[in-house]
């Protein structure tokens, strides 16, 4: 398994024959200005949305008609994207699976906010969600835009995932602290890749006290477009 990230909360992930892309954020992602965008979404195979703000949707219809890769999301958000161009993906929904190849994808719970902006005025999009990856004996946490909670538990105890791709940069999600807490208290993580930092001022610059607060665990740093291999 192969793990981009596009700088934000935006990953390329190469696992099973698939290319996903999460929450893709080209045009207008400050963290891929000067950046290569064909290498981060060449080949995509699938389109994944945890939630529907600006930073994770307003690229998603341009990138699935360059691409050809369908889109997948929670119903109302999946719908509404279809609706705007976007190539028909599943419109699924918590608890629910889908498949591709190898490749199993669950949505989850994750606990923020959910809206996109449809003729000027913010439309409700549906829950805001994360998505554990299954492919090849290997199992993937993505936590999407969230704080610490209570649906943790169940998730690492029913799916016991090794990889957790957290949201840590504050302000509009926990912060590295609470990222490390929440991943030391619920999960056994033998990797931990933060995002959503890094992209705003207001944003953590660092992942350090994520890292000073899980000892033992493998917790990187990533960097735009270079492959981490887990």
């Amino acid at each position: 398994m192969k793990i981009i990230w596009m700088g934000h909360g935006s990953f390329r992930i190469e696992t099973g024959g698939e290319v996903l892309l999460i929450d893709p954020w080209i045009d207008g992602n400050p963290m891929m200005e000067g950046k290569d965008a064909e290498a981060a979404i060449g080949g995509a195979t699938q389109i994944l949305v945890t939630h529907g703000h600006f930073d994770h949707t307003s690229d998603i219809v341009n990138l699935s008609e360059r691409t050809g890769a369908p889109v997948h999301a929670i119903f109302e958000l999946g719908h509404a994207l279809q609706a705007m161009g976007a190539k028909e993906g599943h419109a699924f929904n918590m608890g629910g699976s889908i498949t591709f190849g190898e490749v199993k994808v669950t949505m989850v719970p994750a606990s923020h906010s959910s809206s996109m902006k449809v003729d000027g005025a913010a439309a409700y999009m549906g829950q805001e969600a994360g998505f554990v990856i299954q492919s090849g004996g290997q199992v993937l946490y993505f936590s999407g835009d969230t704080c610490p909670m209570a649906d943790m538990a169940w998730i690492a105890d029913y799916f016991k995932p090794t990889i957790g791709i957290l949201s840590a940069g504050g302000y509009y999600t926990m912060d590295m602290e609470m990222a490390a807490y929440a991943a030391k208290t619920y999960f056994d993580f033998k990797t931990v890749i933060p995002c959503h930092y890094r992209t705003f001022d207001a944003l953590e610059q660092s992942a350090d006290k994520l890292a000073a607060g899980l000892p033992g665990v493998r917790v990187i740093e990533p960097q735009v477009l270079e492959a981490i291999a887990v």
